[in-house]
């Protein structure tokens, strides 16, 4: 479990390359849009919650993650390119 502000969530969406979320759905075996309801995303027809809930708070509220790893594919690809 992780605990990310939403706006925090948002900017790493945001700053990954193009084709990054189909990348990282394609690795963990997942609906593109799933990937990007992960990011905050609603369209839930075509995708899953993966397991976020978000707080009220300060920066968006509080997302809690209940399972990290889309997150943690997001960094490293972020880290690859030089962008965090």
């Amino acid at each position: 479990m992780r605990i990310i502000t939403f706006n925090e969530l948002r900017k790493i969406k945001n700053l990954l390359p193009e084709g990054s979320t189909h990348q990282i759905a394609d690795k963990l075996n997942l609906d593109v849009q799933t990937v990007r309801n992960y990011f905050g995303g609603s369209d839930y027809d075509q995708g899953l919650t993966m397991g976020i809930h978000i707080e009220p708070g300060p920066d968006g509220g509080y997302v809690t993650l209940e399972d990290s790893k889309i997150l943690d594919m997001a960094i490293q690809i972020l880290q690859d390119a030089g962008l965090r």
